[in-house]
């Protein structure tokens, strides 16, 4: 009996020193006065510019109450911005400076009783902020049913290109569907689907602080863009053009509108080269080009991603040589490459692939191209590895 209460009190007294253990506190405690004592200031404040921003480095001073340093200064809005740097740190970055004037910024060391030091006033200029570079780097231009903005972001800065249109009361507003909200080095937005008559726009540049550009106006006139008539397209084998497969395939079956085999087109790998396979064909029609739309042919039904070109140019003629040389009578419409949705291994597709690749691929010719009449396809490599193309169907689509 005597043993059982001895251990009983053994076990309580372990529990207890294990309780006040577990409460005890290894931490940083807070003083238990608060001292209201300012600390020290910092001193030897170097100034540097940056785009939009300021960087301060000081000495801290000898002051083991000290806790952080902040920066307080009016943003443009007359709002106070504040940025905090720890004690472990010997430098402070202060942002959102909309222009490159003289501004004011106080600095204070904190004591770990969160009292402030006295300021010290140092005086900044920041570099041109970055949502006025990109401002000054937009480029609209007219495209097929609609336009293209380009911008150059190279800070990689939080910034918003805010796209304007007038309402039914003739005042401009926000369209967020053309709006851009982005951090990329380099912006492009296609917007397409817009009727063909002018359309007036305003545009400027937010950045995450509130400030804002200048406005730029600008009236676009989308391109009409027509799928250039089939019917007109023929045949115009080239030298140095690859030959056909002989078990069905030919080129005008590109543009028959059946699919399948063996109504494709299909160069032969052996009798072609290991050399990048081209092919060459008339649309009857002189047009400025706006998109070439490809689908791939399906082998054993639905295997898309085997023959089918993965890497590709294709180039334009209004007037080619007949030699077959590809010189300075053709140009680059584009490079493209065929992405495969799901990343599969080559001779796996799935449901996605499949359908992507049933759909059709639209390869944008570039706006800068002149017209053209006659179209070569150089097939650099396809998804096999090697260097024939496969294209069940073809339409090509511009204004003439």
């Amino acid at each position: 009996m005597e043993t059982k209460r001895i251990l009983k009190y053994t076990f309580l007294m372990i529990a207890a020193v294990c309780f006040l253990s577990c409460e005890k506190d290894i931490g940083y405690k807070e003083p238990s006065k608060k001292d209201g004592t300012k600390p020290q200031e910092v001193s030897n404040v170097q100034v540097k510019g940056l785009a939009g921003k300021v960087q301060l480095t000081y000495t801290l001073p000898d002051d083991k109450n000290l806790l952080y340093v902040k920066a307080i200064y009016k943003l443009p809005s007359g709002i106070d911005a504040e940025f905090k740097s720890s004690y472990y740190k010997d430098t402070i970055v202060v942002e959102g400076f909309a222009d490159t004037l003289e501004h004011e910024v106080k600095l204070y060391s904190v004591s770990r009783s969160e009292v402030a030091s006295d300021p010290v006033v140092v005086k900044v200029k920041a570099l041109e902020a970055p949502f006025k570079k990109v401002f000054g780097t937009i480029s609209i231009t007219n495209a097929f049913g609609g336009y293209n903005l380009t911008a150059l972001n190279p800070s990689r800065d939080n910034i918003s290109i805010i796209v304007m249109r007038p309402n039914v009361f003739k005042e401009f507003e926000v369209d967020n569907t053309k709006s851009i909200f982005t951090r990329t080095d380099s912006i492009l937005s296609k917007i397409r689907g817009l009727d063909t008559t002018n359309q007036e726009y305003a545009i400027y540049v937010k950045d995450k602080w509130g400030n804002r550009s200048d406005t730029l106006y600008h009236t676009i006139k989308p391109i009409f863009e027509t799928e250039l008539p089939a019917s007109n397209f023929k045949t115009f084998v080239l030298p140095g053009d690859a030959p056909q497969v002989t078990n069905g395939a030919a080129l005008h079956y590109m543009w028959d509108g059946r699919l399948g085999w063996p109504y494709t087109s299909f160069t032969h790998q052996i009798n072609g080269g290991p050399d990048p396979h081209m092919v060459t064909f008339d649309t009857g029609v002189l047009a400025k080009l706006s998109r070439v739309w490809i689908r791939p042919y399906p082998e054993g039904s639905r295997w898309y991603y085997l023959s089918t070109m993965k890497r590709f140019e294709i180039y334009g003629s209004s007037n080619p040589s007949l030699n077959g040389a590809l010189d300075d009578s053709w140009v680059l419409l584009g490079r493209y490459e065929v992405k495969k949705p799901s990343g599969l291994p080559y001779g796996t597709d799935n449901a996605e692939d499949q359908a992507t690749a049933a759909a059709g691929f639209n390869w944008e010719v570039d706006l800068a191209a002149p017209k053209v009449r006659y179209i070569r396809i150089r097939c650099l490599e396809n998804f096999a590895g090697g260097t024939a193309q496969s294209v069940n169907e073809i339409k090509v689509y511009g204004s003439y």
